[in-house]
């Protein structure tokens, strides 16, 4: 599959995959700093409570227009908007396995569980770039544990256990991101050069290649299976 047509294949599955208009929020370039103007950070109580409509940034990632904050999910991360798993499974005989968008999956992900409902964060900390760190809940449901659930995010430490076992369901069952090959994001956001939306799929294939880390299973497996033959 050439780059374009997987582009093409992205944009298709987005504009179907989302059940309201795109907003703002969508069309953010910059995604390495936050948008919160200084003077817009709440000042911090014990539990600080933002609610209202929200545009979805990437697969961790909210805004909130009326305010202009900024929310990361606490306790998950998730696939850069620009980067790219692989699917470990064979397709033919080409030897680069079959690139998936695996950042725009989990913000397709993210926006289809928020839908236009209001969003409530409760939020306790700021991240390290400004922007503030919550627990979301969307109709009494924890957007970061249903990332889990799908397997398009994963927990960073610590995290609370229900968490964890949802993540470890989400592996055993090879849901979402589970199913590739997928470099760990902490390792990818120190290599990646070319962090824009026009990254091409083999730039994480080099990545995977020369990985220091690895968190999806398929690597283990495919170090354990015999050389392919032909009979």
């Amino acid at each position: 599959m050439t780059s374009g047509a997987v582009r093409s294949s992205i944009v298709a599955l987005l504009m179907t995959a989302l059940p309201y208009p795109a907003q703002s929020a969508d069309v953010l370039h910059d995604q390495t700093r936050s948008s919160v103007k200084a003077g817009s950070v709440p000042a911090l109580s014990a539990v600080t409570r933002i609610s209202g409509r929200t545009s979805v940034i990437d697969g961790r990632t909210l805004w909130f227009p009326i305010g202009q904050h900024k929310v990361r999910l606490a306790w998950i991360d998730a696939c850069e908007l620009p980067q790219w798993s692989y699917d470990p499974r064979r397709h033919g005989e080409d030897a680069i396995p079959k690139p998936v968008p695996c950042g725009p999956l989990a913000k397709a992900w993210l926006k289809r569980m928020v839908g236009n409902a209001q969003v409530s964060c409760l939020v306790q900390a700021y991240d390290g770039d400004g922007g503030l760190l919550g627990r979301c809940t969307v109709r009494g449901r924890d957007l970061a544990l249903e990332m889990l659930r799908v397997g398009w995010a994963r927990v960073t430490s610590p995290a609370p256990a229900e968490y964890l076992t949802w993540q470890n369901y989400a592996m055993s069952a090879r849901h979402g991101m589970w199913a590739t090959y997928v470099l760990d994001m902490p390792e990818w956001r120190r290599k990646a050069v070319d962090r824009t939306l026009a990254r091409p799929p083999i730039a994480d294939f080099n990545l995977l290649a020369e990985r220091e880390s690895e968190i999806s299973p398929p690597f283990e497996d495919v170090r354990k299976r015999p050389r392919r033959t032909d009979r």
